[in-house]
């Protein structure tokens, strides 16, 4: 394939439709009070694993130099999170069918995957077995499940003479990230900012710092995250680097947590209904992911949200594209990995998913698409080819900070500190 064709498979399609269809996908993110025994005890059965039973793609024994394309590609992914439209009745992915026409891989799409750790559970005794899951590619996001995988070798080894596309478009921010160095199992679906989300017509003004969250003259307005994000913020503003941070910064984590909570200030530890409660005005602020705030604004409701990186940073996270050991069609699945990075093809995906495109680039395209719409259309695609929310600035990123990179036993002791401030 060429590395930038020209297409647009959305040409047919009112991109403020999709976006009005989007539905929020945060139940991907890695919950920890949630669904803290359910990660937990996949980890355990992970931990009774050796590296016996361990390698990359048919036991050990696979080459990316004698692999060959099967022309089939079995793909695992998050419930509405690629482009799609609806043609007689029928769900259709135009990228997908595009990917199909340019190489000859017919791709069987699963939305299959509604958490780390449930998907997590579903395939480990395969991997653990030394045998296939049966996809060749799943989305997985950085944290505990994907360090997991990659220290028990149940991913394969990228050879990046396939990513020309990844080398040429990637952003640098997606590239070398701290959770996987140099890339080497895993590149960018799609990214987020975890920091607040406010109403300005009950914060009384602009809110700018991560002190808010802690003032108790929002005392009963504040939403907090039961997830893993929350702890990460809450460091940041404590001056603590998340990705490096110990076991002492946890505690200190914590202590600030049950000090915000004895005082009054937290009005719900909240899972995904955090977005109505801004909306309904039962809080004036909150713990909040960028796509979210992006998609209430876009919606039917007509929100007037704002969302903000603070000045003291924000938790970044990322959905990565990996494949795991034993896959059937790894040269399918890579071939599809090089083609998302196609700046055309991460632009349309963008108009449909809202959230951060691994590829700046592809905004020239969103630019192209808006001024070949008109009216709504052309506002909504100008207005989202202008948003942080999607493409950051440099500024922005320069203040982001992934979590740390936990094994197991570390991630238990980081669930035991924090678990019992989400369920009290």
């Amino acid at each position: 394939m060429t590395d930038q064709p020209e297409i647009n498979p959305l040409q047919n399609m009112d991109p403020s439709i999709t976006r009005g269809f989007t539905m929020p996908r945060i139940s991907r993110r890695g919950f920890l009070g949630l669904a803290g025994a359910g990660m937990l005890g996949a980890i355990a059965a992970a931990c009774g694993g050796s590296s016996s039973s361990t390698g990359s793609s048919t036991g050990g024994s696979f080459s990316w130099a004698t692999a060959k394309k099967a022309g089939v590609l079995d793909f695992a992914n998050w419930p509405l999170y690629i482009d799609q439209n609806t043609v007689n009745g029928k769900t259709v992915y135009p990228t997908l069918q595009q990917f199909t026409k340019e190489t000859g891989i017919k791709v069987n799409y699963q939305e299959v995957i509604q958490g780390n750790s449930s998907f997590f559970g579903k395939i480990e005794p395969q991997l653990k077995a030394g045998k296939a899951t049966g996809y060749d590619l799943m989305v997985i996001t950085d944290g505990p499940i994907l360090t997991q995988l990659m220290m028990y070798g149940w991913l394969t080894p990228l050879d990046h003479s396939y990513l020309s596309n990844f080398g040429k478009y990637a952003g640098t921010n997606v590239k070398n990230p701290s959770y996987d160095p140099g890339n080497k199992y895993s590149l960018a679906w799609q990214s987020g900012f975890t920091g607040i989300g406010y109403n300005p017509d009950l914060t009384g003004g602009e809110i700018t710092s991560l002190a808010s969250l802690f003032d108790t003259k929002y005392a009963g307005k504040v939403g907090m995250l039961a997830a893993v994000d929350t702890p990460n913020l809450v460091m940041i503003y404590q001056g603590v680097d998340p990705t490096t941070s110990t076991q002492s910064d946890w505690t200190k984590a914590a202590s600030l947590m049950k000090d915000q909570k004895n005082k009054g200030i937290v009005r719900k530890y909240y899972q995904q209904d955090y977005i109505n409660a801004l909306e309904n005005g039962d809080i004036a602020l909150s713990v909040a992911y960028s796509g979210d705030i992006y998609q209430a604004n876009q919606s039917s409701k007509g929100s007037n949200l704002k969302f903000v990186v603070p000045t003291e940073g924000v938790f970044r996270w990322t959905d990565n594209m990996c494949i795991p050991a034993h896959s059937q069609h790894p040269v399918d699945a890579i071939t599809y990995m090089n083609y998302v990075y196609n700046p055309r093809v991460a632009a349309t995906m963008a108009e449909y998913i809202d959230y951060m495109t691994p590829v700046p680039t592809s905004k020239n395209y969103v630019i192209q698409d808006a001024n070949a719409s008109s009216g709504s259309n052309k506002a909504g695609l100008l207005a989202m080819a202008d948003s942080p929310l999607v493409y950051p600035t440099a500024a922005d990123f320069a203040h982001a900070y992934y979590g740390p990179s936990l094994d197991p036993t570390a991630y238990q002791t980081w669930n035991s500190i924090f678990q019992p401030i989400f369920q009290s």
